[in-house]
Order: C-alpha cells, then structure tokens, then sequence
C-alpha cells in the first residue's frame, strides 16, 4: 500500500501538488465567510424537558425566551420626566423595528421595581428577536449600531443572549487569526533548532497552512448541511497546525535519516513512506477515533468540536503523506539548503544499525536509570501526578456564561449590572409549561399557589394572576390571557435571588413539586441543568468507545495483551494531572494572571474536561504510538525487553519530545485568546503533551515495562497470529534489518 503510494507521488508530484494548491486556496476563500455560518450556542439538549419546554412554548404560545436586554443608563434618575419621555421614545422605536417582538420596558409596564436598578440611575428594557440564530445574530448587530452609545442623554447598551452570540462569533475569530500569527513565527524558530535548516523547518509549517486552509473548507461545507459550533473552528486550528507540524517533523526526520544512510530521493522516499508513513497514519487514526467519541454528546458544541477533530486529523494526514512527499521529491537533497547550524552528523537509527548501538544518549540513560530502580521511581513519579491531580477532586461543573467573555464586552457588562444592581430582574425566570392542563381554572390556581410557596421562589405569575408566598396578590388582567392557548398553560417563576447555582436548584425543587397535570420546567437554568446531566449521561459510552477503539489500535500496534492496557492507564493518570491544573487555575484562580484576564467563576465549564479529555488522550496516545511502534521492533529484533525500551527511547526521544514542544507552542499561542474557554484549552492540551511525553514516556512507561519484562509483550496464540497478519510496524520489512543489526554490538 505504502510503497503504491509513494510511487504515485513520485510519478504525478506536480499534479498532487497543484490539486493541493487548489484545494487549499478554495478552502481559504471558503473560511473568509465560515464564521458567518457558525452558531454560537449549542450548549443545551435539545431533546432534554427543558428543550422541549422551550419548543411547546414557541409552538403554543408563540413565546420565545427573550434573547434581548438593552441597558440604560442616566447621569440622575430614571423617573426624571425627560429622561422617561427619551426612553420611551427609544422602545417605541425598537418596538417598531423589523424582527423585533414582545418590546417592553420599565417605563412601557408600569415601573415594575425589578426592572429598576437599586440607585435608580439604570433601567431595562427587554424583548425578542425573531428568526434562526444566523438571522437573530445579523439583526441585532445591525440593532446595536444604530441604538447603542450616547442617545439624547441615555447612555444605551446591548446585551443577552444573541448579543453574547454574536460577540462571541467575532471574539472567536480575532483569537483565531491572533494564536496562527503567535504560534507560526515561535513553532519556525523551534523547528529550525530541531533540523538546522531553513529549508527542512519551513516544511512543515507549509504543510499546516495547507492542512488548515483544506480543513476550513471542508467546516464550510460541513455548515451547510448541519449545525456547527462557534469553537471547533478553534478547534481545526489548534489541531490543524499541531498535528500537520507533528506528521511533518516525523517524516521530514526520517526522510533525512534515510539520505545520510546512502540512499537516493525516490529510495528514501518509499523507505520513509513505509516507515514513518505508517506511524503517520496510526496516529491519524487514533487522534480521528478518540475525537470521533464526542459524537456522542447531544450538546451540538460538544458534538461539533468531534467532526472538526476527525476532519482536521484526516486531512493533516493526507496533507503529510500527499504533499510532504511530493515537496520532498521536487527538492531532493535541497532539503539541507539554508543550514543554520554545521554539517549534519549521520543520522541515528541508519541502515547500518547505528540506532541499535547507541547507548549514550539522554533519552537511553534516563531509561537506564529509570529501570536499574523502576519501583521506586515508580511510585514517586505516580505520586506526583495525583500530587498535581488532587484539585480535580474539589471540582465544580458549570455550564458557560457571559462571564466566558472578556469585561469590554457589552453582552457581559449587561449582564453583571443585572445581577449586580438589579433586585429579582428576572433574567433567570423560569417558564413550567403545562401542555395538557385543561381549562381547569382551579387546577392551575392551585399549583401556582404551591410554586409560589417554594422558599426560592419571588412570584409566579399565570392565566388566573400573580402568586407571591401561596397567595393571590394580582388579579388576572389582559395579560394573563397570553398564559393560555390551545388547552395548555404556562408559569412564570420569578426565583427569589439571581444566582444561577440557586436558580439551577430551584429548577430540582420545582420538578419535585407535585402537579395536577405534566408540565416541562425551562428557562436558562433548567437548560444548563439538563446539559450538564446529558453531558454526564453520556460520559460512560463516549468513555467505553474510546477505551475499547484505543485498546485494539495500540494491540495492533505492539501484538502485547498487556502494553494497551499500561499506556491507556498511564494516559489517564496524565490527564488527572491535566485536569487537577486546570481546576487550580480556572476554577480556583491561582496564577490566573500567568494566562491573561479572565475571571474565576468558582466552577468549570462541564464542556472543558469532556473536550480536553478526547483531543488530548487521542494526542497521549499519537506520542504512545510513536514510542511503542519502536519498541516493538527493537523487541523482534534483541529479544530483550530491556533493549526494546533503551533502543526505543533513544531512536524516538529527541524527535517526539521536539514534536511535543512544538505543538505545545501552538497551544500556548492560544492563551492569548480573550475567551477563557479558548485559553483553558490552550493551557490544558499542552499540559496534557508534556506530561505524556516526558513523565510517562521516559520514566512511568520504562519503569511499567521492566517491571513487566517479557510478560508485558505476551500474547495468547490466537492473538499472536491476529496480529502476525494485522499487525501495525513501523518497519515495512523488518527480516533483512534483523540479520544487519544481527552482527552490530549493542553496547
């Protein structure tokens, strides 16, 4: 397969590359336009009671949640007649506007005290904006430049839902284009220390570009036949130049190894197209497979950021076993031209078994070190990872909110004067939807006297009236016929306080409150409820899939029954420590100025450790795999379990480990990013890889398998032949390497 493959690239190079060429500069035009595609929500379950409050609401009673809130702010009073006449001048005017429904304001409803802030130098005024989220989005951009700012002395911003939305698109693609231009310059400097040569580090920043641009256009076409999260193109970024810089550097590597061993272009070629292509393609696998078990989240977020991981893993992929190849025949042994440093040595690992011989190295005498006193080192180095782990133990889930965003933007600054200044706004008012409740007027009294009764609850308002402490406090007006429609009826629940953790408990007590009739709780406490527990609920078969998909991959990567087990347990303990770090930093704020502005919240978004632990166990197990695929071969070539790990170790450690910096530099890049949901993945993927790539690869992993010896590489007959047949080798034809190194010392 691998040598067709690499014949086809050597005979049609100028066609692969110019199909490539293409295809990338018709995915670049095509991302100009993606974000204007991509939805910015997708953090509920739509199939959850509270999605399918939201939909009988809309289809009953044609009532949306408002996803509108302007703030206004005046130097003294809002009941000062100017300013009242000023301001209902301006919701006359929203009200009038095209796609705006349900406009009211303090002043339009009668000066409700919630809608009044506490020093009476701001008031609210509220409403819905009609249409999907790409037409609600548009049209409230459009809103806020034409109202927003200074206004005949009101002082007018724009903010809720759709405002976040649309603010968050923006944010997301300024935080894009800012990580590519920090990450690019700083991975070229680290590849040019990597190769010595200009030419040989530009390569794999060329193909990432490549990798990236096709990507974003296969996310353009994808967002026209589904829903696509705001984040995964984040997510194409990331891992788009991460991966592509990762293949690169190890084919690039091997490639040169395979020229300092004598051979001409097109040889060297198919040698590495047969070596490091398969590792290449292994490692696209599982990074694709670990990605793919997001899917199963009905968070459309959640869900969104696994077709871009599968996607982008695929085509970085390609784009190193396509493009790399044909560059590399086009230039031949130019690939050295632009050297920085002196003449490159013979290569380590050549074709006369220097790689075998060599004992001397860093990586081999850590491992020396490591096994002459595994169980020790061991223990310390296991120690310390749930050292480092122990603050996941005090996490908190959350669901993200306005506070996600940095404090310029208006949406939050709405927001926080709401909840700071405002007394039971009723921004977290829930909506209990009852469907099938009849025209039994003493029914719905009854439970709305119950609802109100509940200790968090401020008032209930309904068809019969309003509710406050179990008794009838308004009677019912011409407002109240718009709670009923079509035999079904709805609540307003005012919660007593603003805080969401009280509110989301509030939404528990209301659904163990009996009920004369079903009713489906909603409102935005109640959706990021049951996203949470949809997260959780599907946590198990998402975790199953991955394991099971890992543990078959890695078999037939090392033919060992116990080795995927070890690196799978050694991956998980990294990312304890992974996920320990990120709860110190985000949830509980220490160093939190290391990483920019952002404010701790007191708890963790539920979709950060669900993200971070597919796309960094599939990156844990992409450097496992480049270590295990060698230590296989070094095993069916000495016999000797400790060789396999020495060997293998100094063969793949100073490439990985560059491999690891270089794509923790691309993740550090995205640090800069003024969205703390972007930043904790640019703070917990590189922690994830750096923790894989030095402690679990140079001591726990080293330390396991000379505890182990030789039982670590069994495997029962009928595995054995499975894998003889199935099996994945870095070498295509490892027969002739054994008689060579045969005859080499091995030190």
């Amino acid at each position: 397969m691998f040598d067709g493959l690499a014949g086809l690239v050597i005979r049609r190079r100028v066609a692969v590359l110019v199909v490539s060429l293409l295809l990338a500069v018709a995915g670049g035009a095509a991302s100009m336009t993606l974000f204007v595609k991509l939805a910015a929500g997708g953090f509920d379950d739509p199939n959850s009671e509270s999605g399918r409050a939201v939909r009988t609401l809309s289809s009953t009673f044609g009532q949306g949640q408002p996803n509108l809130t302007v703030l206004v702010a005046v130097d003294g009073s809002v009941d000062d007649p100017a300013v009242e006449a000023t301001a209902g001048k301006l919701t006359r005017e929203l009200s009038e506007e095209p796609g705006v429904e349900n406009v009211t304001s303090y002043w339009a409803a009668g000066k409700p005290p919630r809608m009044k802030s506490r020093k009476g130098d701001k008031a609210l005024i509220t409403g819905m904006v009609t249409g999907d989220d790409s037409t609600a989005q548009k049209r409230v951009a459009e809103l806020a430049d034409a109202y927003e700012g200074e206004r005949a002395g009101l002082d007018v911003t724009f903010g809720g839902n759709t405002k976040f939305q649309v603010e968050f698109l923006e944010q997301g693609q300024k935080d894009a284009q800012t990580g590519e231009a920090i990450a690019i310059p700083l991975t070229l400097v680290v590849l040019v220390f990597v190769f010595g040569s200009l030419m040989a580090a530009a390569l794999p920043l060329i193909v990432a570009i490549v990798a990236m641009a096709l990507s974003m256009g296969l996310m353009w076409i994808l967002a026209e036949v589904t829903t696509i999260g705001a984040l995964s193109a984040s997510i194409v970024t990331l891992l788009g130049l991460g991966l592509a810089i990762d293949y690169s550097l190890l084919f690039v590597n091997r490639y040169r190894e395979e020229l300092a061993s004598g051979k001409q272009t097109e040889e060297a070629l198919r040698a590495t197209m047969a070596s490091a292509g398969r590792t290449v393609l292994f490692s696209t696998l599982t990074v694709a497979v670990a990605s793919s078990t997001m899917v199963w989240f009905p968070l459309m977020a959640v869900r969104s950021m696994g077709y871009a991981g599968v996607l982008t893993a695929v085509v970085s992929g390609a784009a190193a076993l396509l493009v790399l190849p044909a560059v590399l025949v086009i230039l031949g042994d130019r690939i050295e031209r632009g050297r920085v440093f002196g003449r490159r040595k013979r290569a380590a690992g050549a074709a006369d078994g220097e790689g075998a011989a060599a004992t001397n190295g860093l990586w081999h005498r850590l491992a020396t070190l490591v096994m002459r006193r595994p169980l020790p080192i061991a223990t310390m180095a296991t120690l310390f990872l749930l050292l480092l782990g122990a603050p996941f133990l005090g996490i908190n889930i959350g669901m993200p909110d306005e506070r996600v965003m940095p404090e310029s933007s208006s949406a939050r600054q709405v927001a926080t004067a709401v909840k700071e200044d405002f007394v039971g706004s009723g921004q977290n008012a829930l909506v209990v939807v009852a469907p099938e409740s009849g025209s039994d007027g003493k029914a719905v009294e009854g439970y709305a006297e119950r609802l109100s009764l509940l200790p968090g609850v401020a008032a209930v308002r309904t068809s019969t009236g309003g509710y406050a402490e179990g008794a009838l406090v308004t009677p019912p007006d011409e407002r109240s016929r718009g709670f009923a429609a079509k035999g079904a009826v709805y609540f307003s629940v005012t919660p007593a306080s603003d805080s969401p953790d009280e509110a989301q408990q509030l939404v528990g007590e209301i659904r163990d409150t009996e009920a004369p009739f079903e009713v489906l709780v909603g409102g935005m406490a109640a959706t990021n409820k049951d996203a949470s527990a949809a997260l959780m609920e599907s946590l198990p078969y998402a975790l199953g899939t991955l394991m099971l998909a890992m543990l078959v991959l890695l078999f037939l990567v090392t033919g060992s029954v116990l080795l995927p087990f070890l690196a799978v347990v050694l991956s998980l303990l990294s990312l304890t420590a992974t996920f320990g770090a990120l709860v110190w930093v985000f949830q509980d704020g220490h160093l939190a100025g290391l990483f920019g502005d952002f404010t701790t919240t007191g708890n963790i978004a539920a979709t950060i450790p669900v993200i971070l632990f597919g796309l960094a166990f599939g990156l844990a197990m992409d450097y496992q795999v480049f270590l295990l695929s060698r230590m296989r071969e070094e095993y069916e070539l000495t016999g000797s379990p400790t060789k396999a790990v020495t060997h293998a170790l100094e063969r793949t450690g100073r490439i990985v480990t560059a491999a690891a910096v270089a794509i923790s530099i691309v993740f550090l890049a995205f640090t800069a990013s003024d969205i703390s949901l972007v930043k904790a993945y640019g703070v917990g993927l590189p922690l994830a890889v750096l923790m894989d790539a030095t402690l679990i690869r140079g001591v726990l992993l080293p330390a396991a398998m000379r505890l182990g010896g030789k039982a670590t590489w069994w495997a029962p007959p009928g595995l054995q032949r499975l894998y003889t047949r199935f099996g994945l080798r870095e070498e295509a034809n490892p027969q002739p390497q054994r008689k060579e190194r045969e005859r080499t010392p091995t030190g």
